[in-house]
């Protein structure tokens, strides 16, 4: 039987004695804690080493490698230095293996936690290998190495600024230390808080032994992960009473029970029979983590999987209307509208963007939670058409820097934003964090409250092969959402009218949904008016900036008409002339869970569907640029429709102008739809078959360019 024993400088409270098998060889396994008695340790050192195969150190300090550069611990120095007979390890041979290891293999397997994540370590020196391997996935470190060792009133914010304390403080470290460990406890306690707990408040990921990590208090734990070293079931539960989301262990759980790096590299050593830590070749170690499967414990306190993950959303103003949110501003355009509004319009263009809202509160089915920023540029569409792209691209990638700084892992596009340009190829391009338009689940939401209403107006029946037995238009089918519809409208309606300038595009998109629905009747035009008399359902998708696309008097009572843009095609004062008609602004999206935000123009917890989009990705751990440019990608449609129902995304109440539509609404329509057409003969019907009853217009507040 193998004999191995670890002499740690923790409390003795934590001893054990017990044996097991390892590697095919039979262990028994001793620790003795010595309370931070130096001395205590080097006689246990004296009197065990002449009567077992290698021995262990626990709780000691790793010789520093900091970069290029190395330092030695005197105090594990000198440990060391007393065993001569056996084999000693501190276990940092394997720690260093293992710990970038379990890096890569936590990134891979759970959800990229570790992209753009915020992450404080209580020590980078300790745990630079950690620090190293996590920054390639986020910029967004912290180093408390000098408040923790010096008292000194900083947080390091990079590898490279890690490297250069190191080598600024290493050699006047030890006397310095002491100068900061003669202070009173609580005094050291209490800056420490100060200091560190703003920063552990708002990072995402800690790091650093649990004990110490415990004593930072709830208000820093709660909703974190927590990055640790050989944890019982004990001290994760002490965590998860604190808050704590997700603990994971990079010490693998090998014996039975949790033990340190220690006590695995000194019964590898001795299982190997070598003379020295070093004698263990990479490739031998290579063997023993692929035979034993070793892999870091995540572990989460409350008992099932818990993660949040982080995404950001950037607005803009619709209208000069909308300027008026502010009073200020309300007061003085009461005043002077002519010369206020138009002068503050160009004035908001030019600042910097800022954080509108935090929405938080979203929850998938699946346990995934999702937190984000609303963030705020202020251009008008008026003002980000007058500019050129570049002015625009400017401050998308500011607010992509604020988002990023925040530790968001997506960021998403609203309104005009997405359009200006090349419709976010450049931002995507040149941000630190992923880009979508959402224009993906616009373009699906749009189809899906088009099909929702149509249904409940229980107008059209369906033909022999299953389609919808009407007539279908879209117009601006060549645009990004455009073309998506028009391809979802070739596979369930009879006829599709397509309506575009864009001669060129409008042919080849004929091509292509011909290539994937042969079937499909398509009719090509160039203007909306020609065909629209006709038509059961018609989707506007253009970016049209306020010009009149259509004459809502020319279309078919009961006309279904679904308006994707923004600012809308049809503005209120538009539909108020046709109450026989329903047209509803495009589909809004349910959000899973209690979402919280401020108002965006829709009811609590309803968003547009392209920030929906920007949910449903970082719901799923999708941090990519997703959908970018003016082609959508069909499949990416169908595929992020699906992933938004697994999170739990419906359809919202089908809203139009003056908010939601009841039921009894959606009958009016039907009813008033069902008498026009009685008498309509092709062309505008009489003011007296539309006049709707009287009705109250429920107010509803001024939009945010989110859709």
């Amino acid at each position: 039987m193998k004999n191995v024993v670890s002499i740690s400088l923790g409390a003795s409270a934590g001893d054990y004695d017990y044996t097991t098998r390892f590697m095919g060889q039979s262990f028994r396994v001793r620790r003795f804690g010595v309370d931070h008695d130096l001395r205590k340790a080097l006689d246990l050192l004296a009197r065990w080493q002449g009567e077992c195969d290698a021995i262990g150190l626990g709780l000691v300090a790793d010789h520093l490698l900091v970069g290029t550069r190395r330092w030695e611990d005197p105090t594990t120095a000198e440990l060391e230095a007393a065993v001569c007979e056996v084999p000693v390890t501190t276990g940092a041979r394997l720690r260093g293996f293992l710990d970038e290891w379990a890096i890569r293999h936590i990134q891979a397997h759970e959800q990229r936690c570790f992209t753009n994540a915020r992450v404080i370590f209580l020590s980078g020196l300790a745990n630079y290998a950690i620090a190293q391997a996590v920054s390639e996935y986020t910029h967004n470190l912290g180093f408390a190495d000098p408040l923790l060792q010096l008292g000194l009133p900083a947080i390091l914010g990079s590898v490279a600024q890690l490297e250069a304390y190191a080598a600024l403080t290493a050699p006047v470290q030890r006397p310095l230390q002491a100068v900061w460990g003669k202070a009173p406890l609580a005094l050291r306690d209490a800056w420490t808080r100060l200091i560190l707990g703003k920063a552990a408040r708002e990072a995402s990921v800690l790091v650093g032994p649990h004990d110490d990590l415990a004593a930072l208090g709830r208000e820093a734990l709660d909703r974190k992960i927590v990055l640790t070293s050989a944890v019982t079931d004990e001290e994760v539960e002490r965590l998860g009473d604190q808050g704590v989301d997700v603990v994971i262990d990079r010490t693998p759980k090998l014996l039975g029970r949790v033990v340190g790096l220690n006590v695995i590299e000194a019964m590898i050593i001795a299982a190997l029979g070598r003379q020295h830590r070093d004698d263990v070749l990479h490739d031998e170690y290579l063997d023993i983590f692929g035979e034993m499967k070793l892999a870091p414990r995540i572990l989460f306190p409350s008992g099932k999987p818990r993660r949040v993950n982080r995404f950001a959303f950037v607005i803009h103003p619709l209208s000069r209307e909308y300027l008026k949110a502010s009073k200020p501003v309300e007061l003085a355009s009461r005043i002077a509208p002519s010369v206020v509004l138009p002068v503050v319009e160009k004035l908001i263009a030019y600042s910097p963007p800022f954080v509108y809202s935090r929405v938080t509160g979203i929850r998938s089915p699946t346990g995934t939670e999702a937190e984000g920023w609303l963030i705020t540029v202020g251009g008008t569409p008026k003002e980000l058409l007058a500019h050129s792209p570049e002015f625009t691209y400017r401050r998308l990638l500011a607010a992509a820097k604020i988002a990023e700084g925040l530790g968001a892992q997506i960021m998403g596009l609203g309104a005009f934003t997405k359009v200006v340009g090349d419709a976010g190829v450049t931002v995507a391009k040149r941000a630190g964090i992923p880009i979508t338009t959402g224009n993906s689940y616009s373009a699906s939401a749009a189809l899906w409250a088009a099909a929702d209403a149509v249904k409940r107006l229980g107008l059209l029946s369906r033909s022999e092969d299953g389609k919808v037995a009407g007539k279908a238009m879209v117009v601006g089918a060549t645009g990004a959402i455009g073309a998506a519809c028009a391809r979802l409208l070739a596979m369930s309606f009879d006829d599709v009218f397509l309506v575009s300038p864009e001669i060129g595009k409008l042919l080849t998109l004929r091509e292509t949904i011909l290539a994937d629905t042969p079937d499909a009747v398509l009719h090509l035009s160039s203007k909306a008016d020609e065909n629209l008399r006709d038509m059961d359902l018609v989707v506007t998708a253009t970016s049209g900036a306020g010009k009149k696309i259509l004459d809502i008097m020319k279309v078919k009572p009961g006309c279904v008409i679904t308006d994707v843009a923004r600012p809308l095609d049809l503005p209120p004062s538009e539909v108020a002339k046709r109450p026989d008609v329903l047209v509803i602004e495009s589909g809004e999206i349910q959000l899973p869970g209690g979402a919280r935000m401020r108002d965006i123009g829709l009811p609590d917890g309803v968003v547009y569907a392209c920030l929906a989009e920007t949910i449903v990705l970082a719901l799923e751990g999708r941090f990519e640029s997703y959908t970018v440019g003016r082609n959508i990608e069909w499949e990416k449609v169908k595929e992020i429709y699906k992933l938004g129902l697994k999170h739990g995304m419906r359809l919202a109440a089908i809203s139009g102008v003056n908010g939601p539509f009841t039921d009894e609404d959606i009958g009016r329509v039907r009813a008033l739809a069902l008498a026009a057409r009685t008498r309509w003969p092709g062309g505008a019907p009489s003011r007296a078959a539309v006049r709707e009853p009287a009705r109250p217009a429920a107010e509803r507040p001024e939009q945010h360019a989110g859709a």
